[in-house]
C-alpha cells in the first residue's frame, strides 16, 4: 500500500508544490557544502602525504593519530601500532572510520542529509520522491542508531587533537613558539569541542534518565551546560566542517612547501 503523500485518503494534488518562494535554495546550499566536504576529505585521506610539518609539529586532524610505520618521521606521537600500509590504504583509516561515523550518524547531519541529498523531504509542503517510508529499521539506515557509541570515539579523538594542539606550540629552533598554524589549530579545536559537547547524545549521556536532578548535582550541572550549547549544535556542526578543512589545507600547504608559516613568536 502506498504511503506518504500518495496514501489513500490524502488529497491528490498534481503540482509538486504550491510554494512560490525559493524553497530549494536552503537544501541546495547545504547539499553543496556536504558534498564538497565529503569529496575533499576523501581525496585528502587517500593522498597519504602533506599532513605533518616537522619544524613546528603541526599535524592535521585528518591524520591524527598517525600510528603506522608508513607515517613520516615525527608524526607518530603515540608510536606505531601497525606495520607499513599498502599504498591503497589511508594512514588515517581509523580516524576516518570513527569521525566519519560520528558525523554521519549525527542527528543534525541526518536531517541535513535527508533534506538536501535524499529530498526526504527537501522542504515543508514539498513531497519527497520516495514511494514508501520504512524509517531507520533496516540496513543500512539502522546503523545510524550507533551514534552514541561513535560519540565516545569522538571524545577520545578530541583529546588526541588537544594533545596535537599542545604539540603545535613548538618553536622552529625548539622550545616554545606560536605561529598562524597554532592559532588555526586551536580555533579548530574550540569548534570541534563545541560541536562534540553540544551533541544530543552527550546531553542524554550526562543527564538522561535521571528522575531526580537534586540527587545528582554534578550531572545536573553538566546537563545544564550541554543544554545551553545544544540549540546551536547545527551551527557548530557546519562551522567545524570549515575549520577542519581550513586547518588541513593550511598544514598541507606548509608541508608541501607552497608558503611559509607566519610566525608570531619564535
Amino acid at each position: 500500500m502506498a504511503t506518504g503523500v500518495s496514501a489513500p485518503g490524502r488529497a491528490q494534488i498534481g503540482q509538486k508544490t504550491l510554494r512560490t518562494d525559493r524553497w530549494w535554495l536552503a537544501p541546495l546550499r547545504i547539499g553543496v557544502i556536504l558534498a564538497f566536504f565529503v569529496v575533499y576529505a576523501t581525496v585528502r585521506i587517500f593522498m597519504n602525504k602533506w599532513y605533518w610539518v616537522d619544524a613546528y609539529h603541526y599535524l592535521t586532524p585528518l591524520f591524527s593519530p598517525c600510528v603506522t610505520e608508513s607515517c613520516v618521521p615525527g608524526s607518530s606521537h603515540l608510536g606505531t601500532w601497525f606495520p607499513k600500509f599498502p599504498v591503497f590504504i589511508p594512514y588515517s583509516i581509523i580516524t576516518f572510520a570513527v569521525l566519519a561515523g560520528f558525523r554521519g550518524t549525527c542527528y543534525y547531519y541526518r536531517k541535513a542529509g535527508y533534506r538536501s541529498l535524499f529530498f526526504a523531504p527537501s522542504a515543508c509542503a514539498v513531497p519527497e520522491p520516495h514511494k514508501k517510508y520504512t524509517g531507520e529499521r533496516k540496513f543500512p539506515l539502522i546503523a545510524l542508531n550507533l551514534h552514541r557509541y561513535f560519540f565516545y570515539g569522538a571524545l577520545v579523538f578530541g583529546l588526541l587533537n588537544v594533545y596535537d594542539g599542545i604539540q603545535a606550540f613548538h618553536g622552529k629552533d625548539g622550545g616554545f613558539g606560536i605561529g598562524l598554524g597554532t592559532v588555526i589549530i586551536w580555533v579548530n579545536l574550540v569548534m570541534l569541542w563545541l560541536y562534540t559537547l553540544s551533541c544530543h547524545a552527550c546531553r542524554h549521556i550526562v543527564g538522561g534518565r535521571l528522575k531526580n536532578f537534586s540527587k545528582h548535582p554534578l550531572r545536573y550541572r553538566y546537563w545544564t551546560f550541554v543544554s545551553k550549547l545544544n540549540p546551536k549544535h547545527g551551527t557548530y556542526a557546519m562551522i567545524s566542517l570549515f575549520t577542519v578543512i581550513l586547518t588541513d589545507f593550511y598544514i598541507m600547504a606548509l608541508s608541501a612547501g607552497w608558503f611559509s608559516d607566519l610566525r608570531i613568536l619564535n
